[in-house]
């Protein structure tokens, strides 16, 4: 971590917190394989909560004369591992050795490994520890009066720096940065690298959905007809048997997580993953981005460029924001009366299906319906419905946009 008489070496310690609970080993110094070899106990008040253990290398030890602490030069991150106590098996010892990674302006850089050994044991009865789940998770009054995002923030930072000068005021001494490290005050700093990111984790969280649209259209396509022909049978008994919906959906979500049980993550520990956070695939030019400070101290060209960037990103987000207001000022059109023909037509239908529906048993609709949806292709006509060219045709507000 740096230089000393020509000679490369490290004073390490950890960091580590839980809750309100801080704690901080002793300084190894000039060492490269540092052993602590302590051990400390946190209670633990939730399950749904995260112990974070951060490694940092000391300047202390050259810096013990320096009265003036402004000139002090900042401990250097070395890395952190984050523990979530819910993914922990009760008595089970996760005993391993993990990557200590740090993203730079250079990208990924792999500073080195820490071995831990955690176990979590329950104290409390199995029924107390199970109903943890169902609380919630702030105070009553956060739910009556809810505060909004800027005023969450500005509490998180307040909050942040009230314990930041309370911990360097405490014995042994922690320094400012290694707690807003420890506490993330930089998380919510905007970074392309997240934004695709948390894109990719959407994508990922509705490719379930993506693959279940995409097994009614084969379905409907009759590119399996036996599965097919197994589905129109499961319809006639949903329809005719009602009651039997919920206990089948129920039913299907268990075989779902007693299947999966079988492929469950055997890591020991879940840590921080390159692939994921795409740190391993970002550009040089968005990291220097994200480091950089607000206000910028790049030259005023590369802000430019980063500026004619943003902008081309915020004019897809713009159109996506307005193709979805638009197909709900369409929605509201079919009652608003803004096409009189169209609305016309919408309530005269509305009227139409409600006689139906009082005169023809709603299990021979709901039938008729199911197999009309899943007819053969041969027998259907290849260009949009008609539902869905009347919901294009309706007008919004789009017209009077400037």
């Amino acid at each position: 971590m740096k230089t000393v008489f020509g000679k490369g070496t490290t004073d390490a310690y950890v960091v580590a917190k839980y809750a309100s609970k801080w704690i901080r080993t002793r300084t190894v110094s000039d060492s490269l394989e540092p052993r602590w070899n302590e051990q400390y106990t946190f209670r633990v008040y939730d399950p749904c909560t995260v112990l974070t253990i951060g490694v940092f290398d000391s300047w202390g030890v050259f810096e013990a004369d320096n009265v003036n602490k402004e000139t002090a030069r900042p401990d250097c991150r070395i890395g952190k591992v984050r523990v979530r106590i819910s993914t922990l098996e009760t008595g089970k010892v996760y005993r391993n050795t993990y990557p200590l990674l740090l993203l730079g302006h250079n990208g990924t850089t792999k500073m080195g490994e820490i071995e831990l050994a955690v176990r979590f044991i329950r104290l409390s009865p199995t029924l107390d520890f199970l109903h943890v789940y169902s609380q919630p998770l702030l105070p009553l009054m956060h739910h009556i009066k809810p505060l909004g995002v800027v005023h969450q923030e500005m509490m998180r930072s307040t909050a942040v720096k009230i314990v930041a000068a309370h911990l360097t005021r405490s014995e042994p001494p922690l320094r400012q940065e290694v707690v807003l490290y420890m506490l993330d005050l930089d998380s919510h700093a905007f970074s392309m690298r997240k934004v695709r990111a948390n894109w990719f984790r959407i994508i990922n969280v509705i490719a379930g959905v993506i693959d279940i649209i995409r097994w009614v259209d084969n379905t409907r396509a009759w590119k399996n007809p036996t599965a097919t022909i197994l589905v129109h049978a499961l319809l006639v008994m949903l329809v005719w048997f009602p009651d039997l919906i919920v206990p089948t959906l129920a039913f299907y979500v268990f075989v779902i997580g007693a299947w999966n049980y079988r492929f469950r993550s055997r890591d020991p520990l879940p840590h921080f993953d390159p692939k994921l956070s795409l740190a391993d695939t970002v550009d040089r030019d968005e990291l220097d981005e994200e480091f950089d400070t607000v206000p910028s101290t790049r030259p005023n060209e590369v802000v430019r460029i980063r500026y004619d960037k943003l902008r081309t990103l915020g004019a897809r987000v713009q159109t996506l924001l307005g193709d979805l207001a638009t197909q709900g000022e369409r929605v509201q059109a079919l009652v608003t009366w803004r096409d009189p023909r169209a609305t016309g037509i919408f309530v005269l239908l509305c009227f139409i299906v409600a006689m139906i529906l009082y005169l023809v048993p709603s299990k021979m609709v709901a039938m008729a319906f199911g197999f009309y949806y899943l007819r053969h292709p041969m027998f259907r006509d290849q260009m949009p419905s008609p539902a869905l060219n009347f919901i294009r045709r309706l007008p919004s507000l789009c017209d009077r946009m400037m």
